[in-house]
C-alpha cells in the first residue's frame, strides 16, 4: 500500500471513530508499527490529526485521560453548571424514581432540587449524603468508592442497578461527540454509567458548551441514547440541528 493509501485510510478512520490506536491501525494497513508511526507523524505534521499517546484522534478534539476532583471541577463554568442543574431539576415529579451518577454537575442539581418526595438511587457519597440533608429517601449503591470522585464501582453496584427500572435519571460526562458518544476517562466509572442509564425510560446527560467536541478514554452510552443539556450550542454546528439537544440559551430567546 502507498503511503498517500495509507494517509487517506487513516485520516478515514480517525473520522469515523474520532481517535484510534496504534495496533489497530496496524492491523487495518497491514504494516508495521514503525511505518504506523511515521504515516501519524506526517499527518500531524500536516495538522489532520492530533497525536496521542498510543495512537491518534481527530483535532479539534481534547482527549481526556483523567478525571479532576469534584471540588476542581464544581468551580469550572459554575454559571452555566447553575443553569443546567436548575433546569434539569424541575423535571423531577413526585411519583418519579430517580437515578443521580456521580460528579459535579449532578451535584448540583441535587443541591436545586425541591421536589423531594421522589425516591433516589446514587453512586455518590456527597450526593447521597446532600438528599438525605434535604429528607429525601435515598439508596447508596454498594462497591468500592473511588477516592477522586466519591464515586462508588464495582460489580455489586452493577448487579443491583440491573434490578432497578428508573423514571428518570441524570448523569455527567466529561466528552460528547457524535461517533465516540458520551466518553468518560475512568473504566469503572463507566461501567457504572452505562448499567444505570440502560435501567432509565428518560435519561438526561448534563453537559455545560465546553464538553463537547472533546473525547474521553470510555463510551458509556451512544449519542442518541440520551438527551443533553447545556447552556449552549452552536446552531449551524454539528449538534445544532441534534433532536436530543436541549439548548438552555434557545430556550430562553
Amino acid at each position: 500500500m502507498l503511503a498517500t493509501e495509507r494517509h487517506d485510510l487513516i485520516l478515514r478512520l480517525v473520522a469515523e471513530r474520532g481517535s484510534v490506536t496504534t495496533p489497530e491501525l496496524m492491523v487495518a494497513l497491514d504494516a508495521s508499527e514503525s511505518t504506523v508511526r511515521r504515516d501519524l507523524d506526517a499527518l500531524s505534521g500536516q495538522r489532520k490529526i492530533v497525536r496521542v499517546h498510543g495512537g491518534a484522534c481527530a483535532p479539534k478534539r481534547r482527549l481526556v485521560v483523567q478525571d479532576s476532583p469534584v471540588a476542581q471541577k464544581r468551580a469550572q463554568n459554575l454559571p452555566a453548571k447553575e443553569r443546567i442543574a436548575a433546569y434539569a431539576a424541575a423535571l423531577v415529579g413526585p411519583d418519579d424514581f430517580v437515578y443521580v451518577d456521580s460528579g459535579s454537575s449532578t451535584m448540583l442539581l441535587v443541591e436545586h432540587l425541591t421536589e423531594t418526595r421522589a425516591t433516589f438511587v446514587t453512586n455518590s457519597l456527597p450526593h447521597a449524603q446532600a438528599l438525605l440533608a434535604k429528607g429525601a429517601k435515598t439508596y447508596l449503591l454498594g462497591g468500592t468508592v473511588k477516592p477522586v470522585t466519591e464515586a462508588v464501582v464495582g460489580p455489586d453496584a452493577i448487579a443491583t442497578l440491573g434490578c432497578m427500572h428508573f423514571t428518570v435519571g441524570f448523569w455527567g460526562t466529561n466528552g460528547i461527540s457524535p461517533d465516540a458518544g458520551f466518553t468518560t476517562p475512568e473504566l469503572e466509572e463507566a461501567r457504572v454509567k452505562e448499567a444505570s442509564l440502560r435501567q432509565a425510560k428518560s435519561a438526561y446527560v448534563l453537559a455545560d458548551a465546553s464538553k463537547f467536541g472533546q473525547v474521553s478514554l470510555v463510551t458509556f452510552a451512544q449519542f442518541d441514547q440520551a438527551t443533553v443539556i447545556t447552556d449552549h450550542v452552536d446552531a449551524d454546528g454539528t449538534y445544532g440541528k441534534a433532536p436530543n439537544i436541549v439548548d438552555l440559551e434557545e430556550e430562553h430567546q
